[in-house]
């Protein structure tokens, strides 16, 4: 019986050759039957990827196969399902790629890497080093979203500064205008999906004096591995394909707004508008009336 799972995985590295990287994935992925996007730098390698679980695992053991990924962190999910041909519903199509960044920011010429990762990022914490942090700091510990705005719409940890941006780019010069220079002094633990972001996001941070900056190792996806519903997450995590977002547990809270008519809801779409790119919460009733996508907005 096919049983359809999704993994998630990245490696700060260095690739002395991005190009074989990207033609030996493509060939491997394809040769399995997998589906979604791969992206390699000469920083290393993000990706996700949808298929059936015994092809999944023999791409992971490949995968571990190459000295740079060996210690790659791995995460699994369950897929919606597969097709008659066995291919992922979660993802259209395969696309492997070669980029200037594995993880957009922008800051291409600030990241450094050795074989031991990211140069210069926050301290790692597991999600029980986190909590041993918040029990012994308390409220001045800081959570500090490191993903797009629109993601901790629908869920978030307790408290959490969310910066106003659209895409990741926005951070460095976010960081750059001085909106935070507050938290320079405090403990401040950045999150994302599953950890690549604030790789990047702890080292800009540190870079520009942030004092005592820590990142949540595994982002979100090993903290709800951990603590599901039970600690301090709030809400459903959004994720990049079909599923739209995940919970943790059977209790998850709702914590979306409908930008229509104002309903809890963790489900997220494009904006009815063609011409307009951006995604909103919206509940299924109000993503059917055709509506102007400013008004949505204001």
């Amino acid at each position: 019986m096919a049983t359809p799972k999704i993994v998630l995985f990245y490696a700060f590295a260095p690739l002395p050759d991005p190009a074989a990287v990207r033609l030996w994935q493509r060939d491997l992925c394809e040769s399995l039957k997998l589906r979604g996007r791969v992206l390699i730098s000469e920083h290393g390698i993000n990706g996700t990827l949808g298929g059936d679980l015994p092809a999944l695992k023999k791409w992971a053991r490949r995968f571990r196969e190459y000295p740079a990924f060996a210690d790659a962190d791995i995460k699994w999910s369950e897929g919606s399902g597969l097709d008659d041909s066995g291919f992922s519903l979660d993802f259209p199509k395969l696309s492997v790629k070669v980029r200037d960044e594995i993880v957009s920011f922008g800051a291409a010429d600030e990241l450094r890497v050795d074989d031991g990762g990211v140069v210069g990022g926050g301290t790692r914490l597991s999600p029980e080093q986190v909590h041993e942090l918040v029990a012994d700091r308390g409220d001045d510990v800081v959570f500090f979203d490191g993903r797009n705005a629109l993601e901790a719409e629908i869920g978030r940890f307790k408290n959490a500064v969310v910066p106003d941006t659209d895409t990741t780019r926005d951070f460095a010069s976010i960081l750059d205008s001085g909106q935070f220079d507050h938290l320079k002094g405090t403990p401040v633990v950045t999150y994302c999906t599953g950890g690549i972001r604030c790789e990047v996001l702890s080292s800009l941070m540190v870079s520009r004096g942030f004092g005592e900056v820590y990142q949540l190792d595994g982002g979100i996806v090993r903290y709800g591995e951990t603590y599901g519903d039970d600690g301090l997450w709030e809400g459903s995590l959004y994720v990049f394909d079909k599923r739209g977002s995940v919970d943790f547990t059977d209790h998850a809270a709702t914590i979306g707004t409908c930008a229509g008519c104002g309903a809890k809801t963790k489900r997220t779409a494009n904006c009815p508008d063609a011409s307009c790119r951006r995604q909103f919460v919206v509940c299924e009733s109000c993503d059917t009336v055709a509506c102007d996508a400013h008004a949505l907005v204001g």
